[in-house]
């Protein structure tokens, strides 16, 4: 059994796949790692990168591009993590989801392992991100986006006023950065989860195609009971949205998983007034083309 299984999912980031391969692969520490690239149906060139530079990678390469959850799940199945319930015995002790936007320094995978095995009650963890910049990646530490914390961020209270602690809450601003913190969720492109919590829990859910899977997933496991921290003496670097700057769905599909998040856990609990105004305002940001998607029924899912 590896102490740590790590999927990364690809799509058409070839040159900074291959530079985040060679950091995860100079890791230091007395650990074991397994690594499965996911191609989602890439054209430049990335698996035969990966299969000619990296050997001892597996690769799974999808004849479709299916999303970030479909593609990571077929990494975690590889792994071993077939559902809730249906875990093999030799899967990693860890998952890491990773981004191949990201950079990890030589010790970075062991401080993460060592932190989660000192927690015992923590099921997901995540490091502080750093842009490109040197800025704070802010996605890194969230609250999940109730309406009321999605209100304070739509309507730019929380860019008036970051450090307020009610409104700050989305990203989590009013907090230092370098404190460690208990949160609702941290973000999929360094997300570490605990294999018993997997095995409680499921995969991620499959109706999200980008955005919103780890805010989901983050939401079961707090629901099953597990903590979740943001543990920023750890420092990763990541290159935002290197592959979604680039296509036309990245915007349509982050309000699309809004939508899917607030049907499947708030709406059962939201009065009337209050989903018209939510409905309102998702439609307001993600325009017409989302309104075939608050009208479908929405698919039974994890």
């Amino acid at each position: 059994m590896h102490d740590l299984g790590i999927v990364i999912v690809n799509w058409n980031t070839r040159d900074l796949l291959r530079r985040c391969l060679e950091t995860v692969l100079v890791s230091e520490g007395p650990f074991t790692h397994q690594v499965i690239v996911v191609d989602n149906a890439s054209s430049d060139g990335s698996a035969d990168m990966v299969r000619s530079a990296f050997p001892t990678v597996e690769v799974i390469a999808s004849p479709v591009n299916g999303g970030f959850s479909y593609g990571n799940n077929l990494g975690l199945r590889a792994l071993g993590y077939r559902g809730a319930g249906d875990v093999a015995e030799d899967a990693p002790r860890y998952a890491l989801l990773l981004n191949p936007d990201t950079e990890v320094p030589p010790d970075a995978l062991c401080r993460m392992i060592q932190f989660m095995d000192g927690r015992p009650d923590v099921g997901a963890a995540g490091p502080k991100l750093v842009l490109a910049d040197g800025s704070l990646d802010l996605a890194c530490r969230r609250s999940f986006p109730t309406p009321e914390v999605s209100f304070y961020r739509f309507s730019g209270l929380s860019r008036l006023f970051p450090r307020h602690p009610r409104f700050g809450r989305y990203n989590m601003t009013f907090v230092d950065p370098d404190r460690e913190i208990e949160v609702d969720s941290v973000v999929g492109a360094y997300m570490q989860v605990r294999r018993a919590a997997i095995e409680q829990v499921g995969l991620l859910d499959e109706s999200f195609f980008m955005y919103g899977e780890d805010l989901d997933w983050a939401y079961r496991i707090k629901q099953a009971g597990w903590k979740i921290y943001y543990h920023p003496q750890v420092t990763v670097r990541h290159v935002k949205r290197a592959a979604s700057r680039r296509s036309k769905k990245a915007q349509f599909e982050f309000q699309r998983a809004m939508l899917i998040f607030y049907r499947k856990h708030y709406r059962a609990q939201t009065p009337l007034w209050l989903h018209s105004l939510v409905m309102a305002g998702l439609l307001l940001k993600g325009g017409a083309a989302l309104w075939p998607e608050i009208r479908r029924p929405m698919p039974t899912s994890p």
